[in-house]
């Protein structure tokens, strides 16, 4: 249990520092620092008996160049990226910022390039100062000429990426493969690895200190402090759920006896809060990202219907997904047997994913055709609760339509893209 816990800690911590833009770029500060220097430790051995010798100058024009130019580019990388930000932003909703800023492909080539400046100075300083001999003058000129090779290897790759980052493609994209890995980890373990819920939720009530949203729990360490005391926890604040005061994070209760005596601190600070949502552990923020996307698209001052229709494809791809059969090796089984976890709601999944569509897309024909068509797809599903989600959700984009289009011939084809009749319950 201590692996299983370590592991998911360093799971979050990994997620939480990878969206930072300044922890990729200072690693390969550090590293370019030592690179610089390490050419010193070929000095001194046999090396310089059979290394061809270097001239200073060209060394040094070659390090001046690097340093000069890699300045420049770094500058220019990141004014890209902020406008690639903005442009996420503004464009599709600001809940994705998070999203564009962890790409790998804009953090490389910012690391890299701000990385190759970092060395040049360095060494320039280095060589200026006499501080290599004959072997140290060759490794560090193989050096050069390596990073040279990667800077302009980096930046072909990310000219193409950069045209690219920001669009709403692009931005769409990466909500998709966010929620989608969160969904594949939840349906996984529908229960985080607890057990599910077993009766109505009784016992002494944990209530959150901070308001927030919950953002991650650590069940591995509530089984530990329920194994010691005694204990069972039942949650009752998904990752996710706003938290207050008033609203329990979850419930404990004793095998025997009073909870008078137990602190229950250690419970509080397994979750946590904070301001904004993350894709991470909370599935349903990525279909609600991609629903406030389409109800933007579908504002007048955009209209742009056509991305509201491709944001309807890719939810009926996240609800394919979490309806696919699991096989024995990817289901996992309960590891604790103290913590019970109420699993996800299909019902809760499709509000947060279909009502802005239906509402704001209500009058717009082909939007409300594709969304009857989509969850006349989802009718079909192996699940009875997304099968009468579906339905619910297709009988009240029905009515929304029926009363938002003036034209009876418009009503009519959404009415033959229907598969439901009746109103909604």
């Amino acid at each position: 249990m201590s692996s299983t816990l370590l592991t998911d800690r360093i799971r979050v911590f990994l997620n939480q520092f990878r969206h930072r833009l300044w922890v990729k770029p200072l690693i390969v500060c550090l590293l370019s620092i030592m690179a610089a220097l390490v050419a010193k430790l070929a000095d001194g051995t046999g090396l310089a008996q059979i290394t061809p010798e270097i001239s200073l100058d060209s060394i040094e024009v070659l390090l001046s160049i690097m340093a000069s130019s890699m300045l420049v580019i770094a500058t220019f990388s990141v004014g890209s990226m902020v406008s690639a930000y903005a442009s996420a932003a503004t464009t599709a909703t600001p809940r994705s910022f998070v999203l564009v800023v962890a790409d790998d492909a804009s953090q490389n080539a910012l690391s890299t390039f701000v990385g190759a400046f970092i060395f040049s100075i360095v060494a320039l300083t280095a060589v200026k100062n006499s501080y290599f001999q004959t072997a140290g003058l060759f490794i560090l000129f193989l050096l050069t000429v390596l990073i040279f090779g990667v800077v302009i290897f980096t930046f072909v790759r990310w000219v193409d990426s950069i045209a690219r980052l920001g669009r709403m493609g692009t931005t769409i994209e990466k909500v998709e493969i966010a929620a989608a890995k969160s969904l594949k980890r939840r349906k996984h373990a529908p229960t985080l690895c607890g057990v599910s819920v077993s009766s109505e939720a009784s016992g002494r009530a944990v209530h959150a200190a901070n308001v927030g949203y919950v953002q991650y729990i650590n069940i591995a360490a509530l089984q530990n402090w329920a194994e010691k005391h005694k204990m069972r926890v039942v949650i009752a604040a998904l990752p996710g759920t706003f938290a207050a005061q008033n609203r329990p994070l979850a419930y404990i209760r004793a095998d025997s006896g009073g909870l008078t005596e137990i602190d229950d601190a250690p419970v509080l600070a397994a979750f946590q809060i904070g301001d904004v949502r993350l894709f991470d552990d909370d599935p349903r923020f990525g279909l609600v990202v991609l629903s406030e996307i389409a109800g933007r698209a579908l504002s007048p001052a955009v209209n742009d219907p056509g991305t509201a229709i491709c944001i309807i494809g890719t939810l009926v791809r996240l609800f394919t997904l979490w309806d696919a059969p699991l096989t024995n090796t990817d289901s996992q089984t309960p590891k604790y047997n103290r913590i019970e976890v109420p699993e996800i709601c299909p019902q809760d999944m499709c509000d947060d994913a279909f009502t802005a569509i239906a509402r704001d897309g209500a009058g717009v024909v082909e939007v409300a055709v594709r969304l009857q068509k989509a969850l006349g797809s989802l009718a079909s599903s192996h699940d009875k609760n997304i099968r009468a989600a579906a339905e619910y959700h297709g009988k009240l984009a029905l009515k929304r339509a029926q009363i938002a289009l003036n034209v009876a011939e418009d009503f009519k084809a959404v009415q033959a893209a229907a598969h439901f009749t009746g109103p909604a319950d």
